[in-house]
């Protein structure tokens, strides 16, 4: 994949970004009206997809955060991250306001199920499909348009917006959050909640990515979020 040259990246990029945006709300419309999940299959052709796009856009492994240069600062920057997720997640399991959060009857299960959920769900089902979508093709192209600060805004709402779906299904299975919502008002409050948050997610993600240069960061990071809280989960219950 050569890299968007200075004379066309409008175009290029715009292309790129357009064609991400198109596949990904096809991708959770069919998951919003019960169409099979996350499962390897789909994932696998969503990460096909993503790749041809970004080969038939002209997208460079730079463009997309995966240029070998940066890894190792991707690295870096990403166990700074996971450092601080597992230090406020171990915060929140022993204070008793917080620790309600964590019971996530996701968490029921056993040690090996909990090691598939984190090396297949969070990792290769989530994590790296995600980031590749939002902070290496939408935020990659974003950056050639529009620059930083607004390629970040664009991305992490989109982002936001991506975790729609998800949220309604999750409160069937958190008692925290499902008590929550309840007591705020409802659904649309639970959601509107949970966009906001992961566009601010979304922010922090696009900074690392800034930072390192590398999508092994927010990857990382990640990973980091959603693992790690299951984990803790794990063991709070256990």
């Amino acid at each position: 994949m050569t890299a968007w040259v200075d004379e066309v990246p409008t175009w290029a990029a715009g292309r790129c970004f357009v064609l991400t945006v198109g596949l990904l709300a096809a991708f959770n419309i069919a998951r919003a009206v019960g169409l099979p999940g996350p499962s390897a299959e789909w994932v696998g052709v969503l990460i096909a997809t993503l790749v041809l796009i970004a080969w038939r856009t002209g997208a460079s492994l730079a463009d997309l955060g995966l240029d070998r240069k940066d890894a190792g600062a991707g690295v870096l920057y990403g166990a700074g991250a996971f450092g601080l997720v597992l230090l406020v997640l171990l915060v929140a399991a022993v204070i008793p306001a917080t620790n309600g959060f964590l019971h996530d009857s996701r968490a029921q299960i056993s040690g090996g199920r909990l090691l598939y959920e984190l090396g297949v769900e969070v990792v290769l089902l989530t994590a790296i499909p995600e980031e590749l979508a939002f902070r290496g093709m939408l935020f990659g192209s974003g950056l050639r348009l529009w620059g930083p600060w607004r390629a970040s805004l664009i991305s992490s709402a989109l982002f936001g917006l991506w975790h729609i779906a998800p949220t309604l299904e999750t409160r069937l299975h958190n008692q925290g959050v499902g008590s929550l919502a309840v007591s705020a008002g409802g659904r649309v409050v639970e959601v509107l909640g949970t966009v906001a948050v992961t566009f601010i997610a979304g922010l922090l993600l696009c900074w690392l990515r800034l930072r390192s240069k590398s999508l092994i960061a927010p990857v990382i990071a990640h990973i980091s979020t959603n693992g790690l809280a299951l984990t803790v989960a794990w063991f709070v219950l256990h």
